[in-house]
């Protein structure tokens, strides 16, 4: 996205209200290196990721940029997967109605597909970033036009683009739930359906996305408001086979403690999850880790996109958030993810295999807050809402071990490793302490809550 809207609709130059990190999870790289425990270790971002089930880790990329030797080295090395920043956006594309203009984004695409890189195509439909002609516009004229731009770009980069951004941007912040006004939702409620099916007819191969910021906090109104556009769309057949979220982050202090929560209750819809547009201010080491430790946690997160190589390149420049400085060097977040990306199991995960009770279960969610932490321990506490009487299955990653419970009737499978507990009388939040045993990043992760 521009430096000016980076994947946020209509947002200010300064960082928009962005929700911070939370998580633990996720990638890998490419090329091998020998590091001390781990014998053949990725020594980059695309080959690790592409090591842990197929993942990528991707950046978004500039046409006006590749001419720059620096850029595209890293570029080249670093990463399995590209987002043009701008040159598929539809003032972009069509800046005169009928006139389309592929040139820069056909660039970008060549230069990721003759390195093996893989395409994310963004966006087909958007409020912000419409050239003039379509803003005028209104109603059926307008929701002509934007169906024709659909359906023109898609089959322009058929079989060129693996993921398509279809919508983006779509809900309002704050807590309504509501869908943004634009000019495009007032041409009816069905248009974001609408755009999904043309570009599932134009390009029956790509994965359809809808792609948003501020939904990485599972509990926030616009977050759930997501999840049941999603959930009526894979109800009714309507074609969606992802959701991106963006994760502009503030800080690694205040990202949700249950990022890791929202990725596998969307994935459990059956779809698969992105992490689309990452940056974080100041790049802190642990919620760069903890963002890769999350998405490889959760089977279907397919992978993470960065929002820029450099620090120079990012659209908050002035906050330091990506991995490489200025001068292309890399930044100690850089060798955090590597490092999360290395410390997976390779092969991790089948990414288009959905689990099998899905987080949130039936008719109860169950949310987790982190609580106490000691050198060798720390606390947890899960609220259930949605029923008075429940069981919420919590899974643990060994060799961590859950030490003591309280407010709940514990089970354990064989391995000890996936408690299953059930409510006691004594109210709606049970809590638990888990021995760390040497693994100081892994968090627990919600399964499923199961009413009754």
């Amino acid at each position: 996205m521009r430096k000016d809207s980076a994947g946020t609709g209509s947002r200010p130059r300064g960082l928009r209200a962005a929700l911070a990190v939370s998580a633990v999870g996720l990638l890998a790289v490419v090329g091998a290196v020998v590091l001390p425990g781990n014998a053949s270790a990725a020594s980059t971002l695309g080959a690790s990721a592409a090591e842990r089930g197929g993942r990528y880790f991707g950046t978004a990329v500039a046409a006006n940029k590749l001419n720059d030797s620096a850029y595209a080295t890293i570029l080249n090395r670093e990463f399995n997967q590209v987002t043009a920043e701008n040159e598929m956006k539809i003032d972009a594309l069509q800046p005169q109605q009928g006139q389309f203009t592929y040139g820069t984004a056909d660039r970008i695409v060549q230069h990721a597909r003759s390195r093996g890189m893989q395409v994310r195509g963004h966006t087909l439909a958007w409020h912000s970033q419409q050239p003039g002609w379509m803003q005028n516009m209104s109603g059926s004229t307008l929701r002509t036009a934007m169906l024709n731009h659909v359906t023109q770009v898609a089959t322009h980069f058929r079989g060129q683009i693996a993921w398509w951004d279809v919508v983006n941007e779509a809900f309002a912040d704050g807590s309504s739930g509501a869908r943004r006004d634009s000019n495009l939702q007032r041409t009816g409620n069905d248009w974001i359906e609408a755009a999904f099916r043309a570009a599932r007819q134009a390009d029956p191969n790509a994965q359809l996305c809808y792609n948003d910021y501020n939904i990485d906090n599972w509990t926030d109104a616009k977050t759930q408001a997501v999840y049941r556009m999603v959930q009526d769309f894979k109800n009714r057949g309507v074609p969606i086979d992802c959701v991106g979220l963006q994760s502009h982050f503030t800080g690694g202090s205040n990202y949700p403690s249950n990022y890791r929560t929202t990725l596998s209750s969307f994935a459990a819809l059956g779809v698969d999850v992105h992490i689309t547009e990452l940056d974080i201010r100041n790049a802190p080491t642990d919620a760069y880790r903890n963002v890769v430790n999350d998405c490889l946690a959760v089977a279907r997160c397919k992978g993470i996109t960065v929002w820029g190589i450099r620090d120079s390149d990012s659209w908050r420049s002035n906050e330091s958030p990506l991995l490489f400085d200025g001068g292309g060097n890399k930044k100690p977040a850089y060798d955090a993810v590597l490092t999360a990306l290395n410390n997976g199991t390779p092969g991790t995960g089948n990414p288009t295999t959905p689990p099998t009770t899905p987080p949130g279960g039936t008719g109860c969610t169950a949310t987790m807050t982190p609580g106490q932490v000691w050198g060798d321990r720390y606390n947890t506490s899960v609220t259930v809402s949605g029923a008075s009487t429940w069981s919420v299955v919590v899974a643990i990653t060994s060799p961590q071990k859950i030490s003591s419970t309280w407010s709940g009737n514990p089970t354990w499978d064989s391995s000890g490793n996936v408690m299953t507990m059930r409510s006691n009388g004594s109210g709606n939040t049970f809590g638990f302490t888990t021995m760390m045993n040497g693994n100081s990043s892994a968090r627990p992760q919600i399964r499923s809550c199961t009413a009754g």
